[in-house]
């Protein structure tokens, strides 16, 4: 409790609802567009794209907690959602906010056995989905034999101009209550539960604003789905606190996206390292927009390539941010502010100064003891008002160290000046031990890659009867035509001067990397698809 005070002494949890702020919107700038859809929205959802302002926002939001009233929801229910980036969607989390639901967002690429598997670990009574997808039902619809499933825009239209809305009583609805249970990426196993109150959701997107200079009236185009840290405490909370324009786009559409970013005049947006990459190698195809409104670009879930920073502000002039984050409350980052190097900001990330209230530590896997030396590779341990308090339906025995600080599981070293940044090295059940050697997958994804004729590449694991594990590589070439094998990858590894027991050692050719709704690299199906292919 005295750390909880001490985060509203603060202003870290500053005890104020996602709809208060809707509210204060609504009354301030009430004509400002607040959420619009993407221009493809149709071939999306089938559809037509809409526009809301912050008074529209409002009102409509009210008249759709209303409605979810009388199919039922109460407060507290937890409501499954299953839906693309639309204003609809934007809506079911205001309306929710207000009725004290609980929102579980899930990702649309999610078919029945993961649908099935969070509908038994959640226990929701009430679906929420879009209409379709591309033409088709989400997978979430299926549940109508055990819940209330409502589809936007079939069974509830969005009104506009609707203004006679009944007058909800949110009073009781305080910060302190449980606004989402979003859902880890499963890289390693079943999904996990995360729940979030307002005031752990509030304490990102204040820092959010900080970080990524967002300014009133700013206008954002955000093209990660709303299930998860990125889009919601990246975009979704930060907007309402600034009063800014939400544009929204999903999934990935290269031109759609460039178009929007010209049209709507975007300010920041966030994009994949893959797509920043495609847009630095060809610079005729970022000089054909006008993106001079656009003042910063952010970016994450993988390794920045640094030639691709320096080609964005050098030449386009747009600083790159690069932003560590997860469910559970993972919030570092590095802008040019904290780490003008290139080099450094591409994969490391600027430690949180001991007055921030957040808590980064280095620790021994096994024995939790603190590392604190330059060049230290430990897990990283994590606390202060952005962490959650612990998964959802789950003992969460081992997921705290003995300070109560949490254990993510990721693989940070101490580098910089000082030890004043963490690189991420790994997972620490991703780690390939070879004989005893412990290596980092992430390393040896950055020396694949530098291959010529490799467009993407992921080190994993390949189980050995004598040394335990030893190091594949799976790399997704540039042309079919090309060809990378062992030889070629031995002969590159001795020329860079690589230590001999971090030579891959099986290769997989494949067409594409298999990733988590989130973007993140599931190495376990990589073991897979290899082991498939050599039994």
């Amino acid at each position: 409790m005295e750390l909880e005070q001490r985060y509203r002494e603060q202003g870290h949890w500053p005890d104020q609802t996602l709809h208060y702020w809707l509210d204060e919107n609504a009354k301030r700038c009430p004509n400002r567009v607040a959420v619009k859809d993407a221009p493809n929205r149709e071939a999306i959802t089938g559809e037509q794209p809409t526009a809301l302002t912050w008074s529209q926002l409002n009102n409509t939001s009210r008249a759709f907690a209303a409605y979810m009233k009388e199919q039922g929801v109460q407060p507290g229910d937890r409501v499954l959602i299953q839906m693309p980036n639309v204003v609809d969607l934007v809506v079911v989390y205001y309306a929710l906010s207000r009725m004290g639901a609980i929102i579980s967002p899930i990702p649309v690429q999610y078919g029945p056995h993961e649908v099935n598997w969070v509908h038994s670990e959640l226990q929701n009574r009430h679906v929420i989905v879009a209409s379709s997808m591309a033409g088709k039902p989400l997978a979430a619809a299926g549940l109508s034999d055990r819940c209330c499933v409502t589809a936007m825009g079939q069974d509830w239209v969005i009104d506009p101009d609707v203004t006679n809305v009944e007058s909800l009583d949110d009073a009781s609805v305080t910060a302190s209550n449980v606004l989402t249970i979003c859902w880890t990426s499963g890289t390693t196993g079943t999904p996990k539960g995360v729940p979030r109150d307002h005031n752990i959701w509030m304490a990102i997107g204040v820092s959010n604003v900080k970080v990524c200079d967002y300014r009133d009236g700013d206008i954002l185009l955000n093209p990660f789905p709303l299930v998860n840290m990125a889009a919601v405490g990246g975009f979704l909370f930060p907007a309402v606190v600034c009063g800014a324009t939400l544009v929204l786009h999903h999934p990935i559409d290269v031109p759609v996206y460039l178009q929007q970013l010209q049209e709507e005049r975007c300010t920041f947006t966030i994009a994949p390292p893959a797509l920043l990459n495609q847009l630095a190698a060809k610079p005729e195809m970022w000089g054909a927009f006008d993106f001079s409104a656009l003042r910063n670009i952010g970016s994450g879930a993988a390794p920045l390539s640094p030639w691709m920073i320096d080609v964005f502000e050098h030449q386009f002039g747009k600083p790159i941010l690069n932003f560590y984050g997860s469910n559970e409350g993972i919030s570092l980052y590095s802008i040019p502010a904290t780490t003008p190097d290139t080099e450094m900001r591409a994969s490391c990330f600027y430690r949180p100064l001991p007055d921030s209230c957040i808590v980064a530590e280095v620790a021994d896997p096994d024995t939790e003891e603190l590392l604190t030396e330059v060049g230290a590779v430990g897990e990283l341990l994590m606390g202060g008002p952005t962490v959650f308090k612990g998964y959802y339906n789950h003992d969460n025995q081992g997921v705290f160290s003995k300070e109560g600080l949490f254990r993510t599981g990721d693989l940070v070293e101490i580098t910089g000046e000082d030890g004043r940044y963490l690189k991420i090295v790994g997972r620490c059940k991703e780690m390939i031990n070879r004989g005893g050697f412990k290596l980092s997958p992430v390393e040896l994804d950055l020396l694949l890659e530098k291959i010529d004729g490799v467009k993407e590449a992921a080190a994993f694991s390949i189980p050995d009867d004598v040394l335990g594990e030893r190091v594949g590589a799976a790399l997704v070439l540039d042309d079919s035509a090309i060809t990378v094998d062992l030889e070629t990858i031995s002969q590159y590894f001795a020329k860079q001067g690589v230590a001999k027991f971090k030579t891959p050692e099986g290769v997989l050719i494949i067409d594409a990397l298999p990733r988590n709704p989130v973007g993140k690299v599931q190495r376990f199906m990589l073991n897979e698809i290899y082991q498939a292919q050599h039994s």
